[in-house]
């Protein structure tokens, strides 16, 4: 049986990734600090014997006993409230952890997948965006703690990867939904979802204009385990080119939430938000032979009835 490690294994996109490698017929072992995680999106997972659980921070020394075959790294606050609220960790969790669990796979002749995203890319001056686009990123913005940090934490990756001969995978995830997201993450689509479950005033920033690619979680982590489980090296734009603006997503969540009396309102554009996002996903489709397949239509209305499940 072969084991993988799964950082951030609590959070949304951990557990979904977790429930995979278990289906797939892996030892999953599972490790977060629950700083932004939810045992809750784990639970089912516990009783198992080929799940285990470790409830620690990987920016310390990471120790897993016996072999191990596989990591991923998925483990850092993801959305804008939360690493406003913890620079600190974001930074750390990108830099330090990334060392750490990099030493960890030289070390056990693991290979090892990190979470990069779509911020790499900062707010883009060509759309789509490609891999080979460099990028257009604040270092010292608000957002600069978590774009740099995952900025770097590519470029250790590529360093133990050419320096040691380690093998590692690099994935760039696109704006993603579905059940498990946190209800006030404080990302597009949770927060509208909620708003208009609770009758409150959707909020989008700015005129709206502002564009993202929604990917269903099914499909990412579909993604995922291709991307591992190939033979390329350098970073893949994983998500949905299906390209809406905001203000369209915030109306067709309104128009999914049956009996809502929420209206749209309007709010300030914040600081450095991306006026446009939307993958290249050519090498997803010909290296791993990967397209999306949820449509956004059936996605919204399932991430719609976890959401009533969480507020009512």
């Amino acid at each position: 049986m072969k084991r993988i490690l799964i950082t951030g294994a609590a959070g949304f996109l951990g557990s979904h990734l977790s429930d995979k490698f278990i289906d797939k017929g892996y030892e999953v072992i599972g490790m977060d600090n629950l700083i932004t995680g939810d045992m809750d999106n784990i639970a089912h997972l516990m009783p198992l014997e080929n799940f285990s659980f470790h409830h620690h921070d990987v920016s310390n020394y990471v120790h897993v006993a016996g072999d191990l075959d596989y990591i991923l790294h998925f483990a850092s606050p993801a959305s804008p409230i939360d690493y406003l609220k913890m620079p600190i960790q974001t930074l750390k969790v990108g830099s330090l952890g990334t060392h750490n669990l990099l030493g960890l796979a030289k070390a056990k002749g693991a290979r090892m997948l990190i979470a990069s995203t779509s911020e790499v890319y900062g707010d883009p001056l060509v759309n789509p965006q490609p891999e080979e686009y460099w990028g257009n990123v604040n270092p010292i913005g608000p957002r600069g703690v978590y774009d740099e940090a995952k900025r770097f934490q590519e470029a250790i990756t590529m360093a133990y990867h050419t320096y040691h001969g380690l093998e590692t995978r690099i994935i760039r995830i696109f704006n993603t939904y579905g059940p498990r997201m946190r209800v006030n993450d404080g990302r597009a689509l949770p927060a509208f979802f909620s708003q208009a479950i609770e009758n409150k005033d959707i909020t989008v920033f700015g005129d709206g204009s502002q564009t993202r690619a929604f990917c269903y979680v099914d499909d990412l982590v579909e993604g995922i385990y291709r991307l591992l489980h190939s033979d390329y090296s350098l970073p893949v734009n994983i998500g949905n080119p299906d390209e809406i603006t905001i203000l369209q997503a915030a109306q067709e969540v309104l128009e999914i939430v049956e009996g809502t009396t929420s209206k749209i309102i309007h709010q300030g554009l914040p600081k450095d938000d991306p006026k446009v996002r939307r993958p290249d996903i050519t090498k997803a489709k010909s290296i791993l032979g990967w397209n999306p397949t949820v449509d956004r239509h059936d996605g919204f209305r399932r991430t719609y009835e976890y959401f009533k499940t969480k507020l009512k």
